[in-house]
Protein backbone atom coordinates (compact mmCIF):
# COMPACT_ATOMS: atom_id res chain seq x y z
CA UNK A 1 0.00 0.00 0.00
CA UNK A 2 1.26 3.48 -0.80
CA UNK A 3 1.93 5.80 2.10
CA UNK A 4 -0.85 8.08 3.20
CA UNK A 5 0.50 11.41 4.32
CA UNK A 6 -1.74 13.61 6.43
CA UNK A 7 -1.32 17.37 6.76
CA UNK A 8 2.18 16.91 5.38
CA UNK A 9 2.05 18.73 2.08
CA UNK A 10 3.85 21.87 3.27
CA UNK A 11 7.59 21.93 2.48
CA UNK A 12 10.05 21.04 5.19
CA UNK A 13 11.28 24.17 6.99
CA UNK A 14 14.70 24.87 5.54
CA UNK A 15 16.62 24.72 8.81
CA UNK A 16 14.34 22.50 10.88
CA UNK A 17 15.67 19.50 12.80
CA UNK A 18 13.46 16.60 11.77
CA UNK A 19 12.67 14.04 14.47
CA UNK A 20 10.77 11.01 13.18
CA UNK A 21 9.00 8.98 15.87
CA UNK A 22 7.14 5.71 15.39
CA UNK A 23 3.66 5.28 16.86
CA UNK A 24 4.86 2.50 19.20
CA UNK A 25 7.65 4.75 20.51
CA UNK A 26 5.32 7.69 21.10
CA UNK A 27 2.43 5.67 22.56
CA UNK A 28 2.00 2.44 24.46
CA UNK A 29 0.45 -0.07 22.08
CA UNK A 30 1.31 -3.42 23.67
CA UNK A 31 -2.25 -4.75 23.59
CA UNK A 32 -2.74 -3.70 19.99
CA UNK A 33 0.59 -5.28 19.04
CA UNK A 34 -0.42 -8.52 20.76
CA UNK A 35 -3.67 -8.63 18.76
CA UNK A 36 -1.76 -7.97 15.54
CA UNK A 37 0.73 -10.76 16.21
CA UNK A 38 -1.79 -13.33 17.44
CA UNK A 39 -4.89 -12.56 15.34
CA UNK A 40 -3.62 -10.78 12.25
CA UNK A 41 -4.03 -7.44 10.56
CA UNK A 42 -7.81 -7.55 9.98
CA UNK A 43 -8.60 -8.12 13.66
CA UNK A 44 -6.01 -5.49 14.58
CA UNK A 45 -7.66 -2.86 12.34
CA UNK A 46 -11.12 -3.80 13.66
CA UNK A 47 -9.92 -3.38 17.27
CA UNK A 48 -8.40 0.03 16.47
CA UNK A 49 -11.62 1.23 14.82
CA UNK A 50 -13.70 0.11 17.81
CA UNK A 51 -11.39 2.00 20.19
CA UNK A 52 -10.52 5.00 18.07
CA UNK A 53 -12.02 7.47 20.56
CA UNK A 54 -9.83 6.10 23.37
CA UNK A 55 -6.44 7.84 23.42
CA UNK A 56 -3.33 5.71 23.68
CA UNK A 57 -1.27 5.96 26.86
CA UNK A 58 2.06 7.82 26.58
CA UNK A 59 4.98 5.68 25.41
CA UNK A 60 8.73 5.93 26.09
CA UNK A 61 9.40 8.72 23.56
CA UNK A 62 6.46 10.83 24.78
CA UNK A 63 8.37 12.93 27.39
CA UNK A 64 11.15 13.53 24.83
CA UNK A 65 8.63 14.83 22.27
CA UNK A 66 6.97 17.06 24.89
CA UNK A 67 10.40 18.47 25.75
CA UNK A 68 11.11 19.16 22.05
CA UNK A 69 7.88 21.10 21.86
CA UNK A 70 8.79 23.11 24.98
CA UNK A 71 12.05 24.13 23.26
CA UNK A 72 10.10 25.10 20.13
CA UNK A 73 7.86 27.40 22.17
CA UNK A 74 10.90 29.21 23.60
CA UNK A 75 12.48 29.50 20.15
CA UNK A 76 9.30 30.98 18.66
CA UNK A 77 9.17 33.55 21.47
CA UNK A 78 12.75 34.65 20.74
CA UNK A 79 12.77 34.19 16.96
CA UNK A 80 9.19 34.45 15.63
CA UNK A 81 10.27 34.23 11.97
CA UNK A 82 12.94 31.54 12.33
CA UNK A 83 12.60 28.00 10.99
CA UNK A 84 15.32 26.71 13.33
CA UNK A 85 12.98 24.45 15.30
CA UNK A 86 12.26 20.76 15.83
CA UNK A 87 9.96 19.34 13.17
CA UNK A 88 8.31 16.20 14.55
CA UNK A 89 7.04 13.57 12.11
CA UNK A 90 4.94 10.59 13.14
CA UNK A 91 6.43 7.79 11.03
CA UNK A 92 4.50 4.55 11.26
CA UNK A 93 3.91 1.44 9.17
CA UNK A 94 0.35 1.32 10.48
CA UNK A 95 -2.64 0.92 8.19
CA UNK A 96 -4.26 4.24 7.32
CA UNK A 97 -7.44 3.14 9.15
CA UNK A 98 -5.54 3.53 12.44
CA UNK A 99 -4.81 7.17 11.62
CA UNK A 100 -7.95 8.52 13.28
CA UNK A 101 -7.04 7.01 16.66
CA UNK A 102 -3.50 8.37 16.37
CA UNK A 103 -4.80 11.84 15.50
CA UNK A 104 -7.28 11.69 18.39
CA UNK A 105 -4.45 10.71 20.76
CA UNK A 106 -2.20 13.52 19.53
CA UNK A 107 -4.99 16.05 19.96
CA UNK A 108 -5.87 14.64 23.39
CA UNK A 109 -2.35 15.37 24.65
CA UNK A 110 -2.06 18.73 22.80
CA UNK A 111 0.92 17.53 20.80
CA UNK A 112 1.94 19.67 17.83
CA UNK A 113 2.58 16.98 15.24
CA UNK A 114 1.40 18.06 11.80
CA UNK A 115 3.26 15.53 9.68
CA UNK A 116 2.10 11.93 9.45
CA UNK A 117 3.55 9.24 7.25
CA UNK A 118 1.60 5.97 7.38
CA UNK A 119 3.23 3.38 5.18
CA UNK A 120 0.70 0.53 5.44
CA UNK A 121 3.36 -2.07 6.17
CA UNK A 122 6.05 -0.74 3.84
CA UNK A 123 9.52 0.15 5.09
CA UNK A 124 9.77 3.78 6.25
CA UNK A 125 13.38 4.19 5.07
CA UNK A 126 12.68 6.00 1.80
CA UNK A 127 10.35 8.39 3.63
CA UNK A 128 12.96 9.04 6.33
CA UNK A 129 15.37 10.07 3.59
CA UNK A 130 12.74 12.25 1.89
CA UNK A 131 12.21 14.13 5.16
CA UNK A 132 15.99 14.55 5.65
CA UNK A 133 15.52 12.97 9.06
CA UNK A 134 17.99 14.00 11.77
CA UNK A 135 16.85 11.31 14.23
CA UNK A 136 14.52 8.32 13.99
CA UNK A 137 13.13 6.69 17.14
CA UNK A 138 11.24 3.41 16.92
CA UNK A 139 10.27 0.41 19.03
CA UNK A 140 11.12 -1.86 16.09
CA UNK A 141 14.79 -2.92 16.26
CA UNK A 142 14.82 -4.23 12.69
CA UNK A 143 13.67 -0.92 11.22
CA UNK A 144 16.20 0.95 13.35
CA UNK A 145 18.99 -1.32 12.10
CA UNK A 146 17.83 -0.72 8.52
CA UNK A 147 17.96 3.04 9.09
CA UNK A 148 21.46 2.87 10.64
CA UNK A 149 22.64 0.81 7.66
CA UNK A 150 21.38 3.60 5.39
CA UNK A 151 23.29 6.25 7.32
CA UNK A 152 20.28 7.63 9.21
CA UNK A 153 20.71 8.42 12.92
CA UNK A 154 18.34 6.01 14.65
CA UNK A 155 17.75 4.19 17.93
CA UNK A 156 15.39 1.62 19.43
CA UNK A 157 13.67 3.23 22.40
CA UNK A 158 12.74 1.27 25.54
CA UNK A 159 10.34 2.02 28.36
CA UNK A 160 11.93 2.43 31.80
CA UNK A 161 11.17 -0.07 34.56
CA UNK A 162 9.79 2.71 36.76
CA UNK A 163 8.47 6.22 36.23
CA UNK A 164 10.83 9.06 37.08
CA UNK A 165 9.80 12.70 36.75
CA UNK A 166 11.75 14.64 34.12
CA UNK A 167 12.08 18.37 33.52
CA UNK A 168 9.14 20.10 31.85
CA UNK A 169 11.21 23.14 30.86
CA UNK A 170 14.62 21.80 29.80
CA UNK A 171 15.35 19.14 27.18
CA UNK A 172 18.07 16.83 28.52
CA UNK A 173 19.82 14.42 26.17
CA UNK A 174 22.60 12.04 27.26
CA UNK A 175 24.97 10.32 24.84
CA UNK A 176 27.46 7.50 25.16
CA UNK A 177 30.69 8.27 23.32
CA UNK A 178 32.16 5.35 21.39
CA UNK A 179 29.93 3.96 18.61
CA UNK A 180 27.32 6.66 19.33
CA UNK A 181 28.90 10.12 18.96
CA UNK A 182 32.22 8.66 17.82
CA UNK A 183 33.08 5.74 15.56
CA UNK A 184 33.80 2.32 17.09
CA UNK A 185 37.54 2.56 16.29
CA UNK A 186 38.65 2.56 19.92
CA UNK A 187 36.08 -0.02 20.96
CA UNK A 188 37.51 -2.39 18.36
CA UNK A 189 40.97 -2.04 19.94
CA UNK A 190 39.51 -2.80 23.34
CA UNK A 191 37.55 -5.84 22.12
CA UNK A 192 40.50 -7.27 20.21
CA UNK A 193 43.42 -6.50 22.50
CA UNK A 194 42.12 -5.66 25.97
CA UNK A 195 42.14 -2.66 28.28
CA UNK A 196 45.88 -1.99 28.50
CA UNK A 197 46.32 -1.86 24.73
CA UNK A 198 43.23 0.37 24.53
CA UNK A 199 44.81 2.86 26.98
CA UNK A 200 48.08 2.82 25.01
CA UNK A 201 46.24 3.38 21.73
CA UNK A 202 44.22 6.31 23.10
CA UNK A 203 47.30 7.96 24.59
CA UNK A 204 49.23 7.59 21.34
CA UNK A 205 46.31 8.99 19.30
CA UNK A 206 45.14 11.62 21.78
CA UNK A 207 45.49 14.43 19.25
CA UNK A 208 43.94 12.51 16.35
CA UNK A 209 40.17 13.08 16.30
CA UNK A 210 37.97 10.01 16.20
CA UNK A 211 35.77 9.50 13.17
CA UNK A 212 32.14 10.45 13.62
CA UNK A 213 29.51 8.05 14.91
CA UNK A 214 25.84 7.83 13.93
CA UNK A 215 24.53 10.47 16.38
CA UNK A 216 27.22 13.10 15.89
CA UNK A 217 24.90 15.00 13.54
CA UNK A 218 22.11 15.09 16.12
CA UNK A 219 24.44 16.54 18.79
CA UNK A 220 25.54 19.08 16.17
CA UNK A 221 21.90 20.05 15.55
CA UNK A 222 21.26 20.46 19.29
CA UNK A 223 24.35 22.63 19.56
CA UNK A 224 23.09 24.84 16.74
CA UNK A 225 19.87 25.50 18.63
CA UNK A 226 21.73 26.07 21.90
CA UNK A 227 23.76 28.86 20.25
CA UNK A 228 20.51 30.66 19.40
CA UNK A 229 19.80 30.90 23.13
CA UNK A 230 23.40 31.81 23.96
CA UNK A 231 23.27 34.73 21.50
CA UNK A 232 20.37 36.13 23.53
CA UNK A 233 22.41 35.93 26.75
CA UNK A 234 20.58 32.80 27.93
CA UNK A 235 23.42 30.33 28.29
CA UNK A 236 22.57 29.63 31.94
CA UNK A 237 18.84 29.46 31.20
CA UNK A 238 19.19 27.42 28.00
CA UNK A 239 16.30 24.93 27.64
CA UNK A 240 18.62 22.32 26.06
CA UNK A 241 21.29 20.49 28.05
CA UNK A 242 23.56 17.75 26.71
CA UNK A 243 25.63 15.12 28.50
CA UNK A 244 28.47 12.81 27.52
CA UNK A 245 28.15 9.70 29.72
CA UNK A 246 30.96 7.31 28.88
CA UNK A 247 32.60 4.25 30.38
CA UNK A 248 35.98 5.75 29.46
CA UNK A 249 38.38 6.78 32.20
CA UNK A 250 39.11 10.50 32.30
CA UNK A 251 42.82 10.19 33.03
CA UNK A 252 43.72 7.46 30.53
CA UNK A 253 41.34 8.00 27.62
CA UNK A 254 39.13 11.02 28.32
CA UNK A 255 41.26 13.64 26.59
CA UNK A 256 40.78 12.12 23.13
CA UNK A 257 37.00 12.18 23.48
CA UNK A 258 36.96 15.85 24.50
CA UNK A 259 39.52 16.86 21.86
CA UNK A 260 37.46 15.09 19.20
CA UNK A 261 34.37 17.10 20.13
CA UNK A 262 36.45 20.27 20.14
CA UNK A 263 37.83 19.49 16.67
CA UNK A 264 34.23 19.28 15.41
CA UNK A 265 33.37 22.62 17.01
CA UNK A 266 31.06 20.80 19.42
CA UNK A 267 30.75 20.41 23.17
CA UNK A 268 28.47 18.82 25.70
CA UNK A 269 27.35 20.76 28.75
CA UNK A 270 28.57 17.98 31.02
CA UNK A 271 31.09 15.18 30.46
CA UNK A 272 30.95 12.23 32.84
CA UNK A 273 33.76 9.66 32.69
CA UNK A 274 32.74 6.60 34.69
CA UNK A 275 35.82 4.39 34.25
CA UNK A 276 33.64 1.31 33.79
CA UNK A 277 31.18 2.02 36.61
CA UNK A 278 27.45 1.45 35.97
CA UNK A 279 25.72 4.31 34.19
CA UNK A 280 22.22 3.79 35.63
CA UNK A 281 22.71 5.47 39.05
CA UNK A 282 24.28 8.58 37.49
CA UNK A 283 21.56 8.81 34.84
CA UNK A 284 18.98 8.65 37.62
CA UNK A 285 20.47 11.89 38.99
CA UNK A 286 20.65 13.58 35.57
CA UNK A 287 17.11 12.50 34.61
CA UNK A 288 17.54 12.87 30.84
CA UNK A 289 14.55 12.60 28.53
CA UNK A 290 16.56 10.07 26.55
CA UNK A 291 19.94 8.32 26.81
CA UNK A 292 21.67 6.81 23.76
CA UNK A 293 24.06 3.84 24.05
CA UNK A 294 25.33 1.16 21.69
CA UNK A 295 25.40 -1.64 24.29
CA UNK A 296 22.24 -3.31 25.58
CA UNK A 297 23.95 -3.89 28.93
CA UNK A 298 24.02 -0.14 29.57
CA UNK A 299 20.54 0.34 28.10
CA UNK A 300 19.15 -2.25 30.54
CA UNK A 301 21.00 -0.65 33.46
CA UNK A 302 19.52 2.74 32.60
CA UNK A 303 16.02 1.24 32.24
CA UNK A 304 16.21 -0.30 35.70
CA UNK A 305 16.90 3.11 37.24
CA UNK A 306 13.99 4.81 35.47
CA UNK A 307 15.71 6.31 32.42
CA UNK A 308 14.25 6.17 28.91
CA UNK A 309 17.12 4.47 27.11
CA UNK A 310 17.64 4.07 23.37
CA UNK A 311 19.84 1.44 21.75
CA UNK A 312 21.99 2.51 18.79
CA UNK A 313 22.78 -0.70 16.84
CA UNK A 314 26.15 0.38 15.47
CA UNK A 315 29.71 -0.82 15.74
CA UNK A 316 31.67 -3.82 16.93
CA UNK A 317 29.50 -4.38 20.02
CA UNK A 318 26.69 -5.51 17.70
CA UNK A 319 28.72 -8.32 16.10
CA UNK A 320 27.50 -11.70 17.36
CA UNK A 321 30.26 -13.63 19.06
CA UNK A 322 31.35 -16.65 17.12
CA UNK A 323 30.56 -20.00 18.67
CA UNK A 324 33.70 -22.04 19.23
CA UNK A 325 33.58 -25.84 19.38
Amino acid sequence: MEALEMVGAQPKPQNAITIAVSSRALFRMEEEQRIFQEQGVEEYVRYQLEHENEPFSPGPAFPFVKALEAVNRRLRELYPESEDIFDIVLMTNNHAQVGVRLINSINHYDLFIERFCMTGGNSPICYLKAYHTNLYLSADAEKVQEAINEGIAAATVFSPSKDVAVSQTQLRVAFDGDAVLFSDESERIFKAHGLDRFFEHEKAHENKPLAQGPLKGFLEALGRLQKKFYSKGLRLECPIRTYLVTARSAASSGARALKTLRSWGLETDEALFLAGAPKGPLLEKIRPHIFFDDQMFHVAGAQEMGTVAAHVPYGVAQTPRELHP
